[in-house]
């Protein structure tokens, strides 16, 4: 096995290789204060975890679908290598989730204190309400 890739056994013995989800998801007790509000640090990503909050899983492309993907790709790297969503592969698209309980676990209160001026704080809710068009 190479790292970063995982080989495929097909039919007759042919092999492909096939990109398998990055392993930077921090672990709980990994998950560094520093490294969340440089994440929670941008508008886009606010934005993104604002609806990713809402519960369950999203397809990366229907969270601020009008953003460029090549745009989303960075802010996901950044909010999975933070800790504060899960992202995993499923079939061709990437899901991602809110990692709630390991955030709550770690710094208990810091995330409901972010969330809720997201939704009542109006020059908050404002700036990122541009980017849920």
């Amino acid at each position: 096995m190479i790292l970063g890739y995982a080989y495929l056994h097909l039919m007759k013995n042919e092999y492909t290789i096939l990109k398998k989800m990055l392993p930077n998801h921090p672990s709980r007790d990994a998950i560094r204060l520093e490294n969340v509000f440089a994440a929670l640090g941008n508008p886009i990503r606010l934005a993104a975890l604002c609806m990713i909050a809402q519960g369950g899983e999203f397809s990366c492309c229907d969270i601020l679908s009008e953003i460029p993907k090549s745009t989303m790709t960075h802010h996901w790297r950044i909010l999975r290598d933070s800790g504060l969503v899960w992202q995993q592969r499923v079939g061709r698209e990437y899901r991602l989730s809110l990692r709630r309980e390991d955030l709550d676990e770690r710094f208990p209160g810091l995330l409901e204190a972010v969330l809720q001026p997201l939704f009542s704080d109006r020059l908050t809710a404002d700036t990122i309400m541009q980017y849920q068009k």
